[in-house]
């Protein structure tokens, strides 16, 4: 039988943890023992009740054995997720084995702890609720009585053994002492285990980041490398699993739609492909943000639902510059067909922002989103983090074929310059508008150009505009001026080809 029959024939259990059984491709190998391990804080015990609470919502029954702390307190402290775990034990749906110290007993030495009474233990739980699940948090508390590593894995060995006998699907969860070397704090619970998933919580450019990778998935198949996720106060943990090439290479069309603004359909050759993904990158005041006022209020107008996600100012502000260019967004909110939703980035982190913002567009189903701006986002993560929530976010985007605008500041402001969002996302999006101030003696300009149009013909000249209370206004192209884009301009004489 060859490698893929092998791996196809491993039977899985959905897990119903949002976003893992697309990593996993499935959930977790029915009937084996995975160790999921990760420094203090990071999510392990979250992980393990979450697995029991979906199972549950499933009709599919569990046992949650704790080493650490009392059946109390993980009651209480689950509670805030919404799991109401008292209330499953009365119903027959989740039971406790409490092998947990009691406070103030004192430490047994090695070779006194007794594993046959608490294997016993277990197996009648799980005959008493009809198990399906098992959780184990967290193995690492047993190791003070058990200091002697062969011990430490022959009484892992005879755990695994006798779970594996009864064919329930366990999750074991156990510390480790840092986020990257050895996987566990002993070093031998992961050669026991079938399958090892670690919990990361990582430092990065004074951020922390959340991810989670399996670096072991005995005859199954999985994702493979690291992958953010967050854990929410009303769903506990969400993976993001990011894009696969299918999604990105989805949601394609031929039809055409206005971007708001006439001379700017003419510019990119007839108005934007529905569903394209659209980067406006600007300088502060260069009118990214008019940019895509236009671009909502284009789509009310043509009675499309409109989303509007603002990482810089605040309601209030949005409204006044809206109307101030004729636009009412309050009157279009009113009428069903727009959401403002306003957001501090810098109060939670990306993987909470994106995972937020896919809740809303699913919610919503809008025909457009607008995203004002990227580089809010991008300056309070890390690069690598700001990269994968690029990654995501236009996954999300392509997958539900939205026709979508985000605007990028650039980083200085008489002359040209590249943000990194726009070296993340350039290559992943279908049109690039640049917006850029021009200097023509000593008078300051604006100037746009539509640098990059997929699968169409554009203007390529760089055109000046004005802003008034009407909005923008496009007019001719820049004569006589070279070196714009690089801010240089270098005046001469004008030579038609």
């Amino acid at each position: 039988m060859n490698q893929k029959n092998e791996q196809d024939s491993v039977e899985k259990l959905v897990t119903g943890i949002p976003g893992f059984d697309v990593l996993s491709e499935g959930g977790l190998p029915v009937g084996r023992v995975t160790l999921v391990v990760g420094t203090a804080g990071v999510g392990k015990s979250v992980f393990a009740s979450q697995y029991l609470a979906e199972g549950i919502k499933r009709g599919e029954n569990g046992v949650f054995v704790t080493f650490e702390e009392s059946p109390q307190r993980i009651r209480k402290n689950m509670r805030s997720f919404g799991w109401d775990i008292r209330k499953w034990e009365e119903e027959g749906k989740w039971a406790f084995v409490d092998a947990s110290r009691v406070p103030g007993e004192k430490p047994l030495i090695s070779g006194e702890y007794d594993f046959d009474s608490l294997v016993a233990r277990i197996k009648y739980a799980i005959n008493q609720v009809n198990a399906v699940r098992v959780s184990m948090d967290c193995l690492s508390a047993i190791f003070t009585y058990l200091p002697d590593k062969a011990q430490v894995r022959n009484d892992l060995f005879m755990i695994a053994s006798v779970l594996g006998q009864i064919e329930s699907t366990v999750v074991v969860t156990s510390e480790r002492p840092q986020e990257y070397g050895e996987i566990s704090t002993q070093g031998v619970e992961e050669f026991v285990a079938d399958n090892v998933i670690i919990l990361r919580n990582v430092r990065l450019q004074e951020k922390r980041r959340r991810t989670i990778e399996i670096v072991k998935y005995r005859g199954s198949s999985h994702k493979q490398g690291e992958f953010p996720f967050s854990i929410l106060s009303d769903k506990g943990i969400v993976i993001i699993p990011l894009s696969t090439t299918e999604t990105l290479e989805d949601g394609t069309s031929d039809i055409r739609i206005t971007s708001g603004l006439a001379e700017l359909d003419a510019m990119c050759g007839g108005g934007f492909f529905r569903n394209s993904i659209i980067l406006v990158s600007g300088a502060t005041g260069t009118g990214k943000t008019l940019l895509s006022t236009q671009f909502i209020a284009a789509g009310v107008n043509n009675n499309e639902r409109c989303l509007l996600f603002a990482f810089e100012e605040t309601r209030a502000l949005i409204f006044r510059n809206a109307l101030s260019w004729s636009v009412d967004f309050r009157q279009m909110e009113r009428n069903g067909k727009l959401r403002v939703v306003c957001r501090d980035p810098e109060t939670n982190p990306l993987e909470y922002h994106l995972i937020k913002m896919q809740e809303m567009i699913e919610e919503f189903q809008p025909n457009r989103v607008a995203i004002d701006s990227l580089s809010a986002l991008e300056w309070s993560s890390s690069t690598e983090g700001f990269r994968q929530f690029i990654i995501g976010l236009n996954s999300i985007i392509r997958e539900r074929k939205v026709t979508t605008l985000y605007t990028s500041t650039t980083p200085m402001t008489l002359v040209s310059g590249t943000s990194t969002s726009e070296a993340h996302i350039s290559t992943t999006t279908d049109v690039i508008i640049l917006l850029r101030y021009v200097e023509v003696y000593g008078e300051i300009r604006r100037g746009i150009t539509v640098l990059k149009m997929r699968g169409s013909q554009h203007d390529k000249q760089i055109r000046q505009f004005m802003i008034d209370n009407q909005g923008m206004h496009i007019g001719k192209p820049f004569r006589n001026i070279t070196g714009i884009l690089v801010g240089n301009p270098v005046f001469g004489i004008y030579r038609p080809k």
